[in-house]
């Protein structure tokens, strides 16, 4: 790690050191296989479904469309983190470049950012399809699935742009070592020359809104779809409408239920040691289980998963 000298004689960092999951030589072989053995699952099942969906012209709808880019999103947002904590793992010195640093935060919190939009579209798409099932044929459109795709995109990647550019062109100093397997904005903060409130609170006020916003409108959503799906007087009707949700609201639940943990707890900052699970739940492990998800609770999505094999 390079560090050189600043005129007031203050250690200026040009590197960051990710200590990841420190442990014995053995340990850092037995993650790597680990890890590598999860990627390769990950890009896989991703992979089948955005293969599913591009190949059976049935699935060219919303419904479908919208879990093939969140399934897209899922195999870049794991591959923020995953190749490098590999690289970690069998490196003596885990160093981070400072721009490799940076790239990655903007990169993992974009993509972050997307996802929790993708969710909230999701939701509303399954609210319209079941409240407004005549509609939804008329209105949910190609063009207007391309507008929400885009939008969903572009929004997630301009959310922290302008804070991520800031705490980039601040001065480091001290250790450079972070306690985490990736370049998180507390740790990184944490390492800054001088103290920065208005940045600090800025990153809060994005992260909550980020959070809570799309929260609050996929709760809505599935409000409104659970009070219509209570008016559908056979069970068999009522079966089918929240089968059509399930796979949905679990991957809201695995991803929320996660991120909540680590950013609305009662402490305001998480040890170290939870950081990095609750980091590594929703970063590493939700991306792998959701295709499971979408394959079990869809039978559209199966039939079209045995045509591709």
């Amino acid at each position: 790690m390079k560090i050189f000298n600043t005129p007031n004689n203050s250690n200026t960092i040009t590197g960051f050191i990710l200590l990841g999951f420190p442990c014995t030589r053995e340990g850092q072989i037995l993650f790597f296989v680990l890890f590598s053995i999860v990627y390769l699952l990950t890009l896989m099942g991703n992979g089948s479904i955005i293969c599913a969906v591009c190949w059976d012209q049935r699935l060219h709808t919303l419904m479908y469309i919208l879990p093939a880019n969140f399934s897209f999103l899922e195999i870049w947002y794991v591959t923020t983190t995953v190749p490098n904590m590999l690289a970690d793992f069998l490196s003596e010195t885990k160093v981070i470049s400072f721009s490799g640093c940076f790239l990655q935060f903007y990169f993992f919190f974009s993509l972050g950012s997307t996802e929790c939009f993708f969710l909230a579209v999701m939701a509303f798409d399954r609210y319209f399809a079941i409240c407004q099932p005549l509609h939804y044929p008329t209105v949910m459109t190609g063009r207007l699935c391309t507008s929400v795709v885009v939008s969903c995109w572009v929004l997630g990647f301009l959310w922290f742009l302008i804070p991520i550019i800031i705490i980039s062109q601040m001065s480091f100093c001290g250790s450079g070592i972070i306690d985490h397997f990736l370049c998180d904005p507390g740790p990184l903060l944490a390492l800054t020359c001088t103290r920065a409130p208005a940045i600090e609170l800025t990153s809060s006020t994005l992260s909550s809104l980020l959070l809570f916003i799309p929260f609050l409108f996929i709760m809505g959503s599935y409000m409104l779809v659970l009070r219509a799906v209570l008016r559908v007087p056979s069970a068999a009707g009522q079966r089918k409408a929240f089968s059509a949700c399930g796979s949905h609201l679990v991957v809201v639940s695995l991803f929320y239920g996660s991120v909540m943990v680590m950013y609305v707890s009662p402490t305001s900052e998480p040890e170290a040691g939870m950081q990095k699970i609750v980091t590594l739940f929703y970063s590493v492990v939700t991306p792998l289980i959701n295709p499971v998800i979408y394959r079990l609770r869809n039978k559209d999505m199966k039939h079209a998963m045995k045509k591709l094999l």
